[in-house]
């Protein structure tokens, strides 16, 4: 028998978790719960891809690319207070259309930096420069616990957003710790400028929800 590769057992693992999860919920793409209303059902990975959430496989080839119906869907993403489907903490309205939203961390997954109008900016969730927000340099977060990389996005969705692995270990190269490497980086040096990070605001977004 041919021995799983580190990355194909992976894969199965998060097969199985996926299994474990569907057997708790049930639903059927596109059901009708009442009159001309229909229901669809999403999961974003953390690093930003949106996948319907019964695909068996998620990766780059099934992830949704057209970037305007990327741009509407986050666009219209929110919190979900339908009393629906708990367990997809998110949903999307379109129209007659509710389209049910779960994620790994959070939804909003910030990509890249890029420059528009002169303001550097954050694209995320994969439309480019059709989403994006103000960069701001000194509301970098990372968790010392997971190493995952924080910064502000729409209230409407939770303030919080998840800054990709690949842009946040570029991120990573600059912190700078003086509370030693078990507490979350004090400075963030960004093109040529050193910032003084402000931690609270992740902080109180989590005690307010607590709360």
């Amino acid at each position: 028998m041919m021995r799983c590769t580190q990355n194909q057992l992976l894969l199965k693992q998060g097969f199985i978790k996926q299994l474990k999860f569907m057997k708790t919920i049930s639903y059927v793409q596109g059901q009708e719960p009442e009159p001309k209303i229909r229901e669809y059902f999403y999961y974003i990975d953390h690093q930003g891809m949106l996948f319907l959430d019964d695909a068996r496989m998620k990766n780059f080839t099934s992830c949704f690319k057209e970037k305007k119906f990327l741009k509407f869907f986050f666009n219209q993403l929110r919190i979900n207070t339908t009393g629906r489907y708990q367990e997809f903490p998110y949903i999307s309205l379109c129209g007659r259309e509710r389209n049910f939203v779960r994620c790994d961390d959070y939804p909003f997954v910030f990509t890249h930096v890029l420059k528009k109008d002169g303001e550097l900016r954050l694209a995320y969730n994969y439309a480019e420069d059709l989403l994006t927000l103000k960069f701001q340099p000194q509301k970098i977060f990372m968790l010392p616990t997971t190493g995952r990389v924080y910064h502000p996005a729409p209230e409407r969705a939770g303030d919080i957003g998840l800054v990709k692995s690949k842009l946040a270990i570029e991120f990573s190269k600059y912190f700078l710790f003086e509370e030693g490497e078990a507490n979350p980086p004090t400075q963030f040096i960004f093109d040529n400028k050193t910032y003084i990070l402000d931690r609270e605001w992740y902080h109180n977004i989590i005690k307010n929800r607590v709360n």
